[in-house]
C-alpha cells in the first residue's frame, strides 16, 4: 500500500471541532508510519472475499466499475497529501482490484463441465497420479475424449478412481490411456453452506469425476509431453525402490511431491498427530531446502579465504538457493501449496540480494500479494490461511524478540535451538489451530510434542539428505544420503504412529458458523500488523468468534442430494437412516457435527426405523417420510399424514404436502430442515451457493464473458 511519511506539521484536534474525526484518523494512521504496506494484501483479499461471497455472478458492468475504482483510487492517492486519505484510497483501490482479479481468474480458467451422468469409453492423457480418500489410485486426465460427446462440451480434465488393481499397466505422466467408466459432474456440498467441491474443481479445470472397475489400457505408444511429470514419476519410483515400506512413500512425497506411495494408515496417523504438514510440500520444506543450499554454498566460500575476502558470499549463496528452490517447485508439480511456499522463499532470497531483511512483515505481505494475484481462489483454501497465519505470527513474534537473539553465546548455544524450536511450534500451532479446526473438524492435542520430536529429523536429516542425494546420485555415491533420508523418514512415521495411538490424541470439533473464520482472520491481522497498544483491539473479534463457535448449532435434519439418506439430530448425536451408502454425505455430516464416529456407528434403526423401505421420523411435532425405491413410492397414499416427503426416485404423483423427489434434489442439492414456528424451514445448497459459474449452468450460459467465446 506504500509507506507513509509524516510531515513536520502536527495539527492538534479536539472533540467536536470541525474535522475532528478525520484528524483523529490522520494521527492514528500517522503512527503506523512504515507499516501500512503490510495491509495491502489484506485489502486485496477483502475484494477477493467480497467477489466469492456474492450469491449471483457479477456481470461485465460490475467488473468494469471495479476496474475504474481501482485505477481511480490509485490515481487520486498519488496526489493526496493526507496520510489518512491516501491510505483509505489505496485500501479501496486494492479491494476493487481484488474483486476484478477474482472475476478475471474465474472466467480465465473456464472449461466445460459435464452436465449429466456418463458411462462409456474414456480416453485421455495422464497429468497427475495420486490417491483418493479411500486409498484408491486416482488418475487425472486431460485432452479427454468421450464417446458421443462433442469436443466443445467435453471437460478439459477428468479425475478417475481405479477401483480394481491393474497389473497390466503402470500409468505414468504423459501416457495416453483409455478405459470404460462412470463420470459425473463434480458433486455439490454435502449440506447447505458446507465446502463446495464444485468451486475447487472449477479453478482446477476439472469438469467431471468418476471411477472405473475396468482395466486401464495404453491408448498409444507415444508419450505426450509432461517431461517434468515423467521425471518426478521416475524419481519417486527410484526413491521408493531404494527405501522400503512407508518410509519410501514419505521420502518420495517430500522430495518429489508424489504422495501416491504413502498408505492410508500412515496418512491418518500424520493427521491425528498434527504432522501432516510434513507430508505436503510447504514453506517448511522450501525453507529447509533453500536454507541448506544457502548454508552449503556460503560455507564452501568461507572455507576458501581468498574467495571469502573478495566475493559476497551471502548474495552468491542466495543466488544459488533461488534456482534450487525453483527446480524443487517445478519438480513438485506447481500445486497451490508448493507455489505459495516458493513465492515466500523467493521473496526472502531476493530481499537478501537487495540487501533487505529476509524476514519481515513486508516480505510476508509481498508473498501474499503475489499468491493472491496469481490465484485469487487460494484465499478460501485451508493451505493459504494456515500457511500465512503461521508465517505472519512467526514473523511478528520473532520480530519482537530482543536484539541478538539469533547469535547466542556461551551456554545459550546449547539450549537456544531447543527453545526456538519450541517457541516456533507453539506460535505456529496457536496461529493455525482455529483454521485447522474449522476446515478439518479435528484438534490434535499432542501436536506440539509430535512436532518437537519430528521437526528436527526433517531439518537435520530428510531435507539435507535430499539435497545431498541430488548431488551424489549421478556419481553413484548416494548411499549416505539415502541413509539420512530413510532414517529421518522412518523416525517421523514412528513419532506419528505413536502419538496418534495415545488416548485422546485428537478430538472432533463442531463446524463453526460462516462468520467465525473472517472474525478470526480480522482479529489476528490487527494483533500482528497494527503497531502500538491499539493492536489489542484485535482481541474483540477473536472473542466474538469464540462465542459464536461455542454457541454453534447443527441442523435438526439433513437430507442427502440423492434422497437416499437422512440424518436426524438427537441428544445422543446424529442418527442416520442407513449404515452404508451415500458415504460422502454421511462422513461430512458427522465431521461437521463433531461426532467422531463413522456411518455404521451412527445408524440408529430405533430412532429411524425402516419399514417397507419407508423411514418415518418426527421433527418439531410433525412427521417426515423418507421413501426409497419406486415400489414404495408408488404404494404411498398421499403423504400418509406427513408434512414432508423425501423420495430418491422421480415422483410424478401430486401430493398435499411438501415433497422433494430425486429430480428436485438434483436441482436443489442437499437439504437442511429445521422446525420453525410456522412449520418446517427448508434450506437447500442451491439457495446457499447462489448462481455462480461453478454451481449453476444457467449462470455460465448467461455470463457475457463466457458466452462471447
Amino acid at each position: 500500500m506504500g509507506d507513509t511519511q509524516v510531515g513536520a506539521r502536527k495539527q492538534a484536534w479536539r472533540p467536536g471541532a470541525p474535522g475532528a474525526v478525520f484528524g483523529w484518523v490522520e494521527a492514528l494512521l500517522a503512527r503506523q508510519n512504515g507499516y501500512l504496506a503490510a495491509w495491502a494484501p489484506v485489502a486485496l483479499g477483502t475484494g477477493i472475499g467480497a467477489w466469492f461471497a456474492l450469491l449471483r455472478e457479477p456481470g461485465l458492468a460490475a467488473h468494469g466499475w471495479g476496474a475504474l475504482l481501482a485505477a481511480g483510487a490509485a490515481g487520486v492517492a498519488v496526489f493526496a497529501r493526507s496520510v489518512a486519505l491516501r491510505a483509505l484510497l489505496l485500501f479501496a483501490g486494492f479491494a476493487a482490484a481484488g474483486f476484478v482479479l477474482a472475476g478475471a481468474r474465474a472466467h480465465g480458467v473456464a472449461s466445460p463441465v459435464l452436465g449429466f451422468r456418463y458411462y462409456g469409453p474414456i480416453e485421455g492423457r495422464v497429468v497427475e497420479i495420486d490417491r483418493s480418500g479411500s486409498d484408491r489410485l486416482r488418475l487425472t486426465l486431460d485432452r479427454v475424449r468421450l464417446k458421443d460427446v462433442a469436443p466443445g462440451r467435453t471437460p478439459g480434465r477428468v479425475r478417475l478412481s481405479l477401483l480394481e488393481a491393474n497389473p497390466w499397466l503402470v500409468p505414468a505422466p504423459g501416457m495416453r490411456v483409455m478405459t470404460t467408466g462412470h463420470l459425473s459432474p463434480p458433486p455439490g456440498p454435502a449440506e447447505p453452506g458446507d465446502f463446495d467441491f464444485r468451486r475447487h474443481a472449477w479453478f482446477e479445470g476439472l469438469g467431471a469425476v468418476g471411477y472405473t472397475r475396468n482395466p486401464v489400457l495404453r491408448a498409444t505408444d507415444s508419450i505426450e509431453g509432461m517431461a517434468l511429470g515423467r521425471l518426478r514419476d521416475r524419481l519417486s519410483r527410484w526413491v521408493r525402490a531404494r527405501i522400503p515400506g512407508e518410509a519410501g512413500g514419505f521420502a518420495a512425497a517430500v522430495t518429489t511431491g508424489d504422495r501416491s506411495g504413502l498408505g492410508q494408515a500412515a496418512n491418518d496417523a500424520m493427521r491425528e498427530s498434527n504432522l501432516y504438514h510434513l507430508v505436503s510440500i510447504s514453506g517448511m520444506h522450501m525453507a529447509m531446502l533453500a536454507g541448506f543450499v544457502f548454508w552449503l554454498v556460503r560455507a564452501g566460500i568461507a572455507a576458501l579465504p581468498p574467495l571469502a575476502l573478495r566475493w559476497p558470499a551471502r548474495k552468491i549463496a542466495a543466488g544459488a538457493a533461488l534456482p534450487a528452490a525453483a527446480f524443487y517447485l517445478a519438480l513438485a508439480g506447481r500445486d497451490v501449496a508448493t507455489e505459495r511456499a516458493f513465492v515466500m522463499v523467493a521473496v526472502g532470497l531476493c530481499a537478501i540480494l537487495a540487501d533487505r531483511r529476509a524476514i519481515s512483515l513486508r516480505v510476508v505481505g509481498i508473498a501474499a500479494l503475489v499468491v493472491l494475484a496469481l490465484r485469487p481462489e487460494t484465499l478460501l483454501s485451508a493451505g493459504f490461511q494456515m500457511s500465512f497465519a503461521a508465517a505472519l505470527a512467526l514473523t511478528a513474534v520473532f520480530g519482537r524478540l530482543p536484539p541478538g537473539w539469533h547469535r547466542p553465546r556461551g551456554a545459550a548455544r546449547l539450549w537456544m535451538p531447543v527453545a526456538l524450536l519450541a517457541l516456533s511450534s507453539v506460535v505456529a500451532g496457536m496461529a493455525t489451530a482455529p483454521f485447522a479446526a474449522a476446515h478439518f473438524n479435528r484438534v490434535a492435542h499432542y501436536g506440539l510434542i509430535a512436532n518437537l520430536l519430528a521437526a528436527p529429523a526433517m531439518g537435520l536429516l530428510v531435507m539435507p539428505g535430499a539435497v545431498l542425494l541430488a548431488l551424489t546420485a549421478p556419481l553413484g555415491l548416494e548411499r549416505p544420503a539415502l541413509w539420512m533420508v530413510e532414517i529421518g523418514s522412518s523416525w517421523i512415521l514412528i513419532v506419528a504412529e505413536r502419538i496418534a495411538a495415545l488416548d485422546g490424541a485428537s478430538s472432533a470439533v463442531i463446524a463453526p458458523p460462516g462468520l467465525v473464520l473472517p472474525l478470526v482472520a480480522a482479529g489476528g491481522l490487527v494483533l500482528m500488523l497494527w503497531q502500538g497498544r491499539g493492536r489489542w483491539a484485535g482481541l474483540a473479534p477473536l472473542a466474538l468468534a469464540a462465542g459464536l463457535w461455542a454457541g454453534a448449532e447443527r441442523p435438526a435434519l439433513l437430507v442427502a442430494e440423492s434422497g437416499g439418506l437422512v440424518g436426524l439430530m438427537t441428544p445422543e448425536g446424529r442418527a442416520l437412516s442407513k449404515p452404508k451408502g451415500d458415504g460422502f454425505a454421511a462422513a461430512a455430516w458427522l465431521e461437521n457435527d463433531g461426532a467422531g464416529r463413522d456411518q455404521a456407528a451412527a445408524h440408529d434403526p430405533v430412532v429411524l426405523p425402516r419399514e417397507d423401505r419407508v423411514v418415518r421420523l418426527r421433527l418439531g411435532g410433525v412427521e417426515v417420510l423418507q421413501v426409497s425405491g419406486k415400489t414404495a413410492l408408488a404404494a404411498l397414499r398421499g403423504c400418509d399424514g406427513a408434512a414432508l416427503v423425501i423420495a430418491n426416485h422421480p415422483d410424478p404423483t401430486p401430493r398435499p404436502c411438501l415433497r422433494y423427489d430425486s429430480l428436485d434434489l438434483r436441482r436443489l442439492g442437499a437439504l437442511a430442515v429445521e422446525a420453525g414456528a410456522a412449520g418446517l424451514d427448508v434450506t437447500s445448497t442451491a439457495e446457499r451457493a447462489g448462481r455462480r459459474l461453478w454451481s449453476d449452468r444457467a449462470a455460465r450460459d448467461a455470463s457475457p464473458l463466457l458466452s462471447s467465446r
